[in-house]
Formats: structure tokens, C-alpha cells, sequence
């Protein structure tokens, strides 16, 4: 049986404030503080166990190995050698926003009836561009049955930043649906991270059907405005389309396509005059968790307490949810460490359509296995990082241990 499932990136130990990640606006504020390793890793495991008591499933993937040595010495230099602005990415734990991981195209919609995930390359972003090769280990021993095809990544130049600028439009995540790939354009002072090349070759890397494949451009507007990614401002689940009035360049050219391609679809979009862009960003209200509630309970969604702490975005939802909108749930989650450095509860996750049963189920959650993570992260995982702490070889020593721990304790030694 296909169902949607959440794989959450695990928050890794050497989660850090280096304001890497440029066009972020939160990331960019951050930069310099003092991070909370330990509580962050701990407040994404809370989230996993508030999903699940939605009765919604959930798996996860492992943080990367970090820091990463072997990039630096790609660029001729070490951990004890390196440029401040170079060690810092070589400790980057920017893989814990699994939204960036992979896009997928589940069974439905491919031509030959795989689930289809291509790892991205994350080539824009310095600091992110080596996660690919330690996410693709992870999806090819997570998704090895013959039920998926998984692939390397679009090759660069051509940025492609996963789901985070992919939707999926459909009456049920078992059908085929409309897939929808949202790219960037050049130009001012942030960059577009997702490429139309990269777009189109994983559409024809999934075996796309034409007809149902659309490609958008996201507004300048939005990218300049902090959206660095869509997921920042729009977001969709079976026939729902949640979106900000600024999400698109050509706003009424990409609602008719996507109406073409889907009559279906029910967009919902807040108005520019109701949440402006800037308290949309930064409450990261549409970087939430549009889901499915089980036993036909409609739409819930799951959110940062930012949204909640933001009036305008409040008092919307609040609204939209008494004039019986699609939306019948708010469930706002405190997930403020990942907040902090750009990312909200949609960005730590990927969703995959797929049998549970085909899944190896080291990398699905249950209540017992997110306790065992959670004492691990409890006696392992730094409870603070200051920048200059980066340069410490003990702690490059105590989180390299860390890791290994939690992936003994879920037996994914060959991880290592």
C-alpha cells in the first residue's frame, strides 16, 4: 500500500551559526551565535514523535560525517590548516534539511512504475555542495528494493536543491498526479539555486509524463525577498495548493497552468495585504508540513510557534481555519535551533510516496527507536558551539564519536 512518508534529517553534532548559506535571511542573522547542538537534534526528534502521534508515518535519515576532512583535502588543505570561512563548511550540518536531499517522483506518475529519487547536487552553496555523496549512500541503502530507482546527481553546473522546489499535485498520494518544478533566474544580489535544466533533466531522469510535468518560475521578488527556496512560500498536498500571492513570477500565468494540468487543484493564497512577504518569511508559515490527517480528519498543519508569534500570520490562519478552509489543524511545533539557521519543520524532511514494507526499515521511526536516538543525542552531542570552538580538535574528535555512536545504535555501521 503506498502512503506518504516524512523522512526527517536527523540534526547532526556539529550543528553550528556560520551564516553559510547566502540569501537566507534567517542563516545570515544567526551567524556568529552560540548553537544548541544538543537541543536542537532533540526538538527535531519531538517533532518525529508529534507526527507520529498524528498517526502519520515517519522515518529518518542519519546526519553526514562531519566535519569533513576529505573535502579539505580535495582543496589541498586540513582541519588544523584551513581558512576560517573553509572549515566552517567543512563542518557544516546543513544535510539535517532533508527537504534538500533528493526530488522524488513516486510510482504513479513515472513511466515505469519505480518511485524515482535523484540526489541533489547542491552546487550553488559551497558548503553544501559535498553533502551529495554521503545522502546518496544513505537513499541507496534506504531505498534499495526494486520498487525505487535512485540516481546521481544532475550534473553542474546546472543548481538543483531537491524537493525543497518541487511540488506534487493529485487527488490521493497512491494516484498519478500533476508534478510541479519550481526554478530560479539569475540575477540581483541573491542567487536562484534551482536551474530549469536541472529541473527538466529529473523530470526526463523520472520517466515524467509531459502532459503532467509543469515548470514555474519563482518570482524575483520572493528570491530577493529571503525565499531561497519555494518551500519558503508555497507548498502543496494532494489537491492543495498553499501559496503566497508573491510566490510565482507570472502569478495568473502559473495559476492557469497549473489549473490546466489539474482541474482539481484548490489554491489557497494569502494575500500580500493579509501576511506581507517579509512576516511570511520570516514566521517560515508556508515551510510547514501540509499533511493528510488519518481517518478523514481533512488537512493539518504542521508549523513553526514563529507563525503562531507572528500576528498577521495568526490571525489568517486563524480565519482560514473558521471559514472552513482545506485547512482544518494548525499544530505549531518548536523547532527554533533549525528556525534559526533557515530552516522550518518542511525543511527537515522528505517526503517520499512508497510501501513501508519496502523501505529498510533501519531508517523508519517508531516511538522505542526515537527514544534510542534521543539518549543518544542526550549523552553524545555537544550542548554548545561557539564559532571559535570550530577550530577545536577535541571536539572534531567528540563529534565524529558521536555520530558513530547513533549509527551503531541503529545498526547502520556501514554508514560510517
Amino acid at each position: 500500500m503506498l502512503t506518504e512518508i516524512n523522512f526527517d534529517g536527523i540534526i547532526g553534532p556539529t550543528h553550528n551559526y556560520a551564516g553559510l548559506s547566502r540569501g537566507n535571511i534567517a542563516s545570515a542573522s544567526h551567524a556568529g551565535d552560540v548553537s544548541q547542538p544538543r537541543a536542537a537534534a532533540l526538538q527535531g526528534i519531538e517533532k518525529m514523535r508529534h507526527n507520529l502521534a498524528l498517526g502519520l508515518p515517519q522515518g529518518f535519515f542519519m546526519p553526514l560525517d562531519r566535519p569533513d576532512a576529505a573535502w579539505l583535502e580535495t582543496l589541498g588543505t586540513s582541519l588544523d590548516n584551513a581558512e576560517p570561512h573553509l572549515r566552517a563548511q567543512a563542518w557544516s550540518a546543513s544535510s539535517m534539511w532533508a527537504a534538500n536531499a533528493a526530488t522524488v517522483s513516486p510510482a504513479p506518475d513515472s513511466g515505469d512504475g519505480k518511485c524515482h529519487l535523484t540526489v541533489a547536487n547542491l552546487v550553488t552553496m559551497p558548503h553544501r555542495s559535498h553533502e551529495w555523496q554521503g545522502t546518496l549512500a544513505q537513499l541507496r541503502l534506504a531505498f534499495a528494493h526494486p520498487a525505487f530507482a535512485v540516481h546521481g546527481p544532475i550534473p553542474a553546473p546546472f543548481g538543483d536543491e531537491g524537493a525543497a522546489n518541487h511540488m506534487r499535485l493529485c487527488n490521493g498520494h497512491d494516484q498519478s498526479g500533476v508534478e510541479i518544478f519550481v526554478y530560479g533566474v539569475g540575477g540581483g544580489r541573491f542567487p536562484a539555486r534551482q536551474h530549469l535544466d536541472a529541473s527538466k533533466a529529473l523530470a526526463r531522469h523520472h520517466r515524467l509524463d509531459p502532459a503532467r510535468t509543469l515548470f514555474i518560475r519563482q518570482s524575483d521578488t520572493a528570491i530577493q525577498g529571503g525565499a531561497f527556496h519555494n518551500d519558503v512560500v508555497a507548498v502543496a498536498n494532494e489537491h492543495v495548493l498553499f501559496t503566497h500571492e508573491t510566490a510565482f513570477e507570472d502569478r495568473e500565468g502559473a495559476h492557469a497552468q497549473i489549473r490546466a494540468a489539474f482541474p482539481d487543484v484548490e489554491i489557497v493564497e494569502v494575500p500580500a495585504s493579509a501576511v506581507s512577504l517579509s512576516d511570511a518569511i520570516k514566521s517560515y508559515l508556508f515551510n510547514a508540513q501540509l499533511v493528510s490527517l488519518p481517518d478523514g480528519g481533512g488537512m493539518g498543519l504542521v508549523l513553526p510557534t514563529e507563525a503562531r508569534d507572528t500576528p498577521s500570520v495568526w490571525n489568517w490562519l486563524e480565519a482560514h481555519v473558521a471559514g472552513n478552509g482545506p485547512i482544518r489543524r494548525l499544530y505549531p511545533v518548536d523547532v527554533r535551533q533549525s528556525m534559526a539557521n533557515g530552516g522550518g519543520p518542511a525543511c527537515l524532511r522528505l517526503r517520499v510516496v512508497a510501501d513501508t514494507a519496502t523501505v529498510d526499515p533501519r531508517f523508519v521511526a517508531d516511538t522505542a527507536k526515537l527514544d534510542r536516538i534521543a539518549d543518544v543525542i542526550a549523552a553524545h552531542w555537544p550542548e554548545a558551539i561557539a564559532p571559535s570552538d570550530l577550530a577545536s580538535t577535541a571536539l572534531a574528535a567528540d563529534v565524529v564519536r558521536a555520530r558513530r555512536a547513533l549509527l551503531d545504535a541503529l545498526d547502520l555501521g556501514e554508514l560510517g
